[in-house]
């Protein structure tokens, strides 16, 4: 009963988690119509162009090829499939492929490679987005083992983290001061890296229950970091 509550307090304080975008694993509409399923390059014919060498260029022709269906994130960043990630790796990683699949450098060609660019940056962005931030990065992995975190419910959390998550909405609905919000900041800072330490040894030790539990915490942090931004941008 009182889990019944406390949640309905939550959703009043707008302190429920707020659900990640869903994003479907590396697909796209325009490769579909060129003939993805194919194993042929669209433009000269050559087979087996899509998925050989850097696989976004025809090795015969050099035409930029429709994006591969079947990597994931992990894969397209060249990442371990670990909750662990070199930020600093991935970040060189995302430069690498924007400027070879940026629309600008694309102005010039043919329409469908126009397409296929957009496409591609889109897809690189999104995969550079999701694995770098240790919240989407865990729910991505969970995705990818098809387990997800069901959205609007109230997950099993106990009394005490409950009572924790609206004892820090009270001191941030009461704080009048910069050194008032920098101590609640270095609160949710804390517990956030103490999730991400967690979570990973769940990851490690294939504990995807323990996993999604952590995560769940970490929405809800997460929600309070977005409260914090929008009470320190001035009216």
């Amino acid at each position: 009963m009182w889990k019944g509550k406390a949640g309905a307090l939550l959703r009043v304080w707008g302190l429920w988690p707020a659900g990640v975008p869903r994003r479907r694993l590396l697909s796209c509409d325009a490769a579909s119509q060129a003939g993805n399923s194919s194993p042929s390059c669209w433009n000269c014919g050559s087979p087996g162009s899509p998925g050989q060498g850097d696989r976004f260029f025809c090795p015969q022709c050099r035409a930029l090829q429709p994006p591969d269906p079947t990597r994931d994130y992990f894969s397209l960043m060249d990442c371990n499939h670990s909750f662990r990630v070199d930020t600093t790796k991935l970040q060189h990683r995302y430069q690498q492929l924007q400027r070879l699949v940026h629309p600008d450098f694309f102005s010039q060609k043919s329409q469908i490679e126009k397409e296929f660019s957009e496409k591609h940056s889109t897809l690189v962005n999104d995969a550079y987005k999701t694995l770098l931030a240790p919240l989407s990065r865990g729910l991505y992995l969970l995705k990818l083992r098809g387990l997800q975190i069901s959205e609007g419910t109230d997950y099993e959390m106990d009394r005490q983290f409950l009572m924790e998550i609206m004892e820090i909405n009270e001191k941030l609905a009461e704080a009048q001061s910069e050194a008032a919000m920098k101590e609640i900041e270095s609160i949710v800072r804390a517990k956030q890296k103490e999730f991400a330490d967690n979570v990973s040894r769940a990851f490690e030790q294939d504990d995807f229950e323990g996993a999604k539990e952590i995560l769940t915490k970490m929405r809800y942090f997460s929600n309070v970091e977005e409260k914090i931004k929008l009470k320190k941008i001035p009216l």
